[in-house]
């Protein structure tokens, strides 16, 4: 017989009440937080509650065109936050803005301008706008190449890009006498020559100009 069994108290019954007290500590301890964890807890629910405060995902460089898409979110204002296209005027319409103009503004200034209005109605507003859809920064590319049609454009995209995401030329393709239209602020239209010819040697390199938003690329 053993000492435990001896003093009236069985060793498994010591054994299961050191198993409790262990939980119960374990218990209380998890329902503990110390006051750095507690300010933590604290500053990461006032970021979620605005999360276009902290950090806007707008973009200083990108020019807002006609037909683009944008997401206007106006904190803790439901109503007057939506997804509004810009108009081939280039103009949006929100309630208690009113009607805009953003195309030819980067995100940023139109955050800046909705926000500007929005003062008459809203104390401290905090609007958020991004481009969901770049419908406006396109290119044009028709003629003798595979897949004639238009293309989403980048920053950096050039006239060799374009025949290349076109799939390449057709037969009998007048290599020497593509060129691209752009349309001039006045609204008169511009034709510029490009040689592909010369270009793949080396000459005249700079026929190869970065594309913009509008160009239409022909290939006769």
């Amino acid at each position: 017989m053993t000492q435990a069994t001896k003093s009236g108290f069985p060793l498994f019954q010591m054994l299961a009440l050191v198993v409790l007290l262990s939980v119960s500590w374990a218990q209380s301890a998890a329902g503990q937080q110390t006051p750095a964890e507690g300010d933590k807890a604290g500053k990461k629910a006032t970021e979620n509650r605005a999360p276009g405060s902290a950090a806007k995902h707008s973009d200083d460089a990108y020019v807002i065109g006609a037909n683009d898409v944008l997401s206007i979110s106006v904190w803790k204002e439901p109503d007057v936050s939506r997804s509004v296209p810009v108009r081939s005027d280039g103009k949006i319409s929100l309630p208690l803005v009113g009607e805009l103009q953003a195309s030819g503004q980067t995100p940023r200034q139109l955050e800046q301008e909705i926000t500007k209005r929005l003062q008459n109605y809203i104390s401290e507003p905090e609007v958020t706008v991004i481009v969901t859809d770049s419908k406006s920064q396109k290119v044009n590319i028709l003629g003798m190449v595979s897949r004639p049609g238009a293309y989403l454009l980048t920053s950096s995209t050039t006239v060799l890009d374009a025949i290349a995401m076109a799939g390449g030329f057709k037969d009998f393709a007048k290599q020497k006498s593509i060129y691209v239209l752009r349309q001039a602020p006045d609204g008169t239209q511009q034709r510029i020559p490009f040689n592909y010819k010369e270009v793949i040697k080396g000459k005249n390199p700079e026929q190869n100009i970065r594309l913009q938003a509008g160009d239409t690329v022909v290939v006769p």
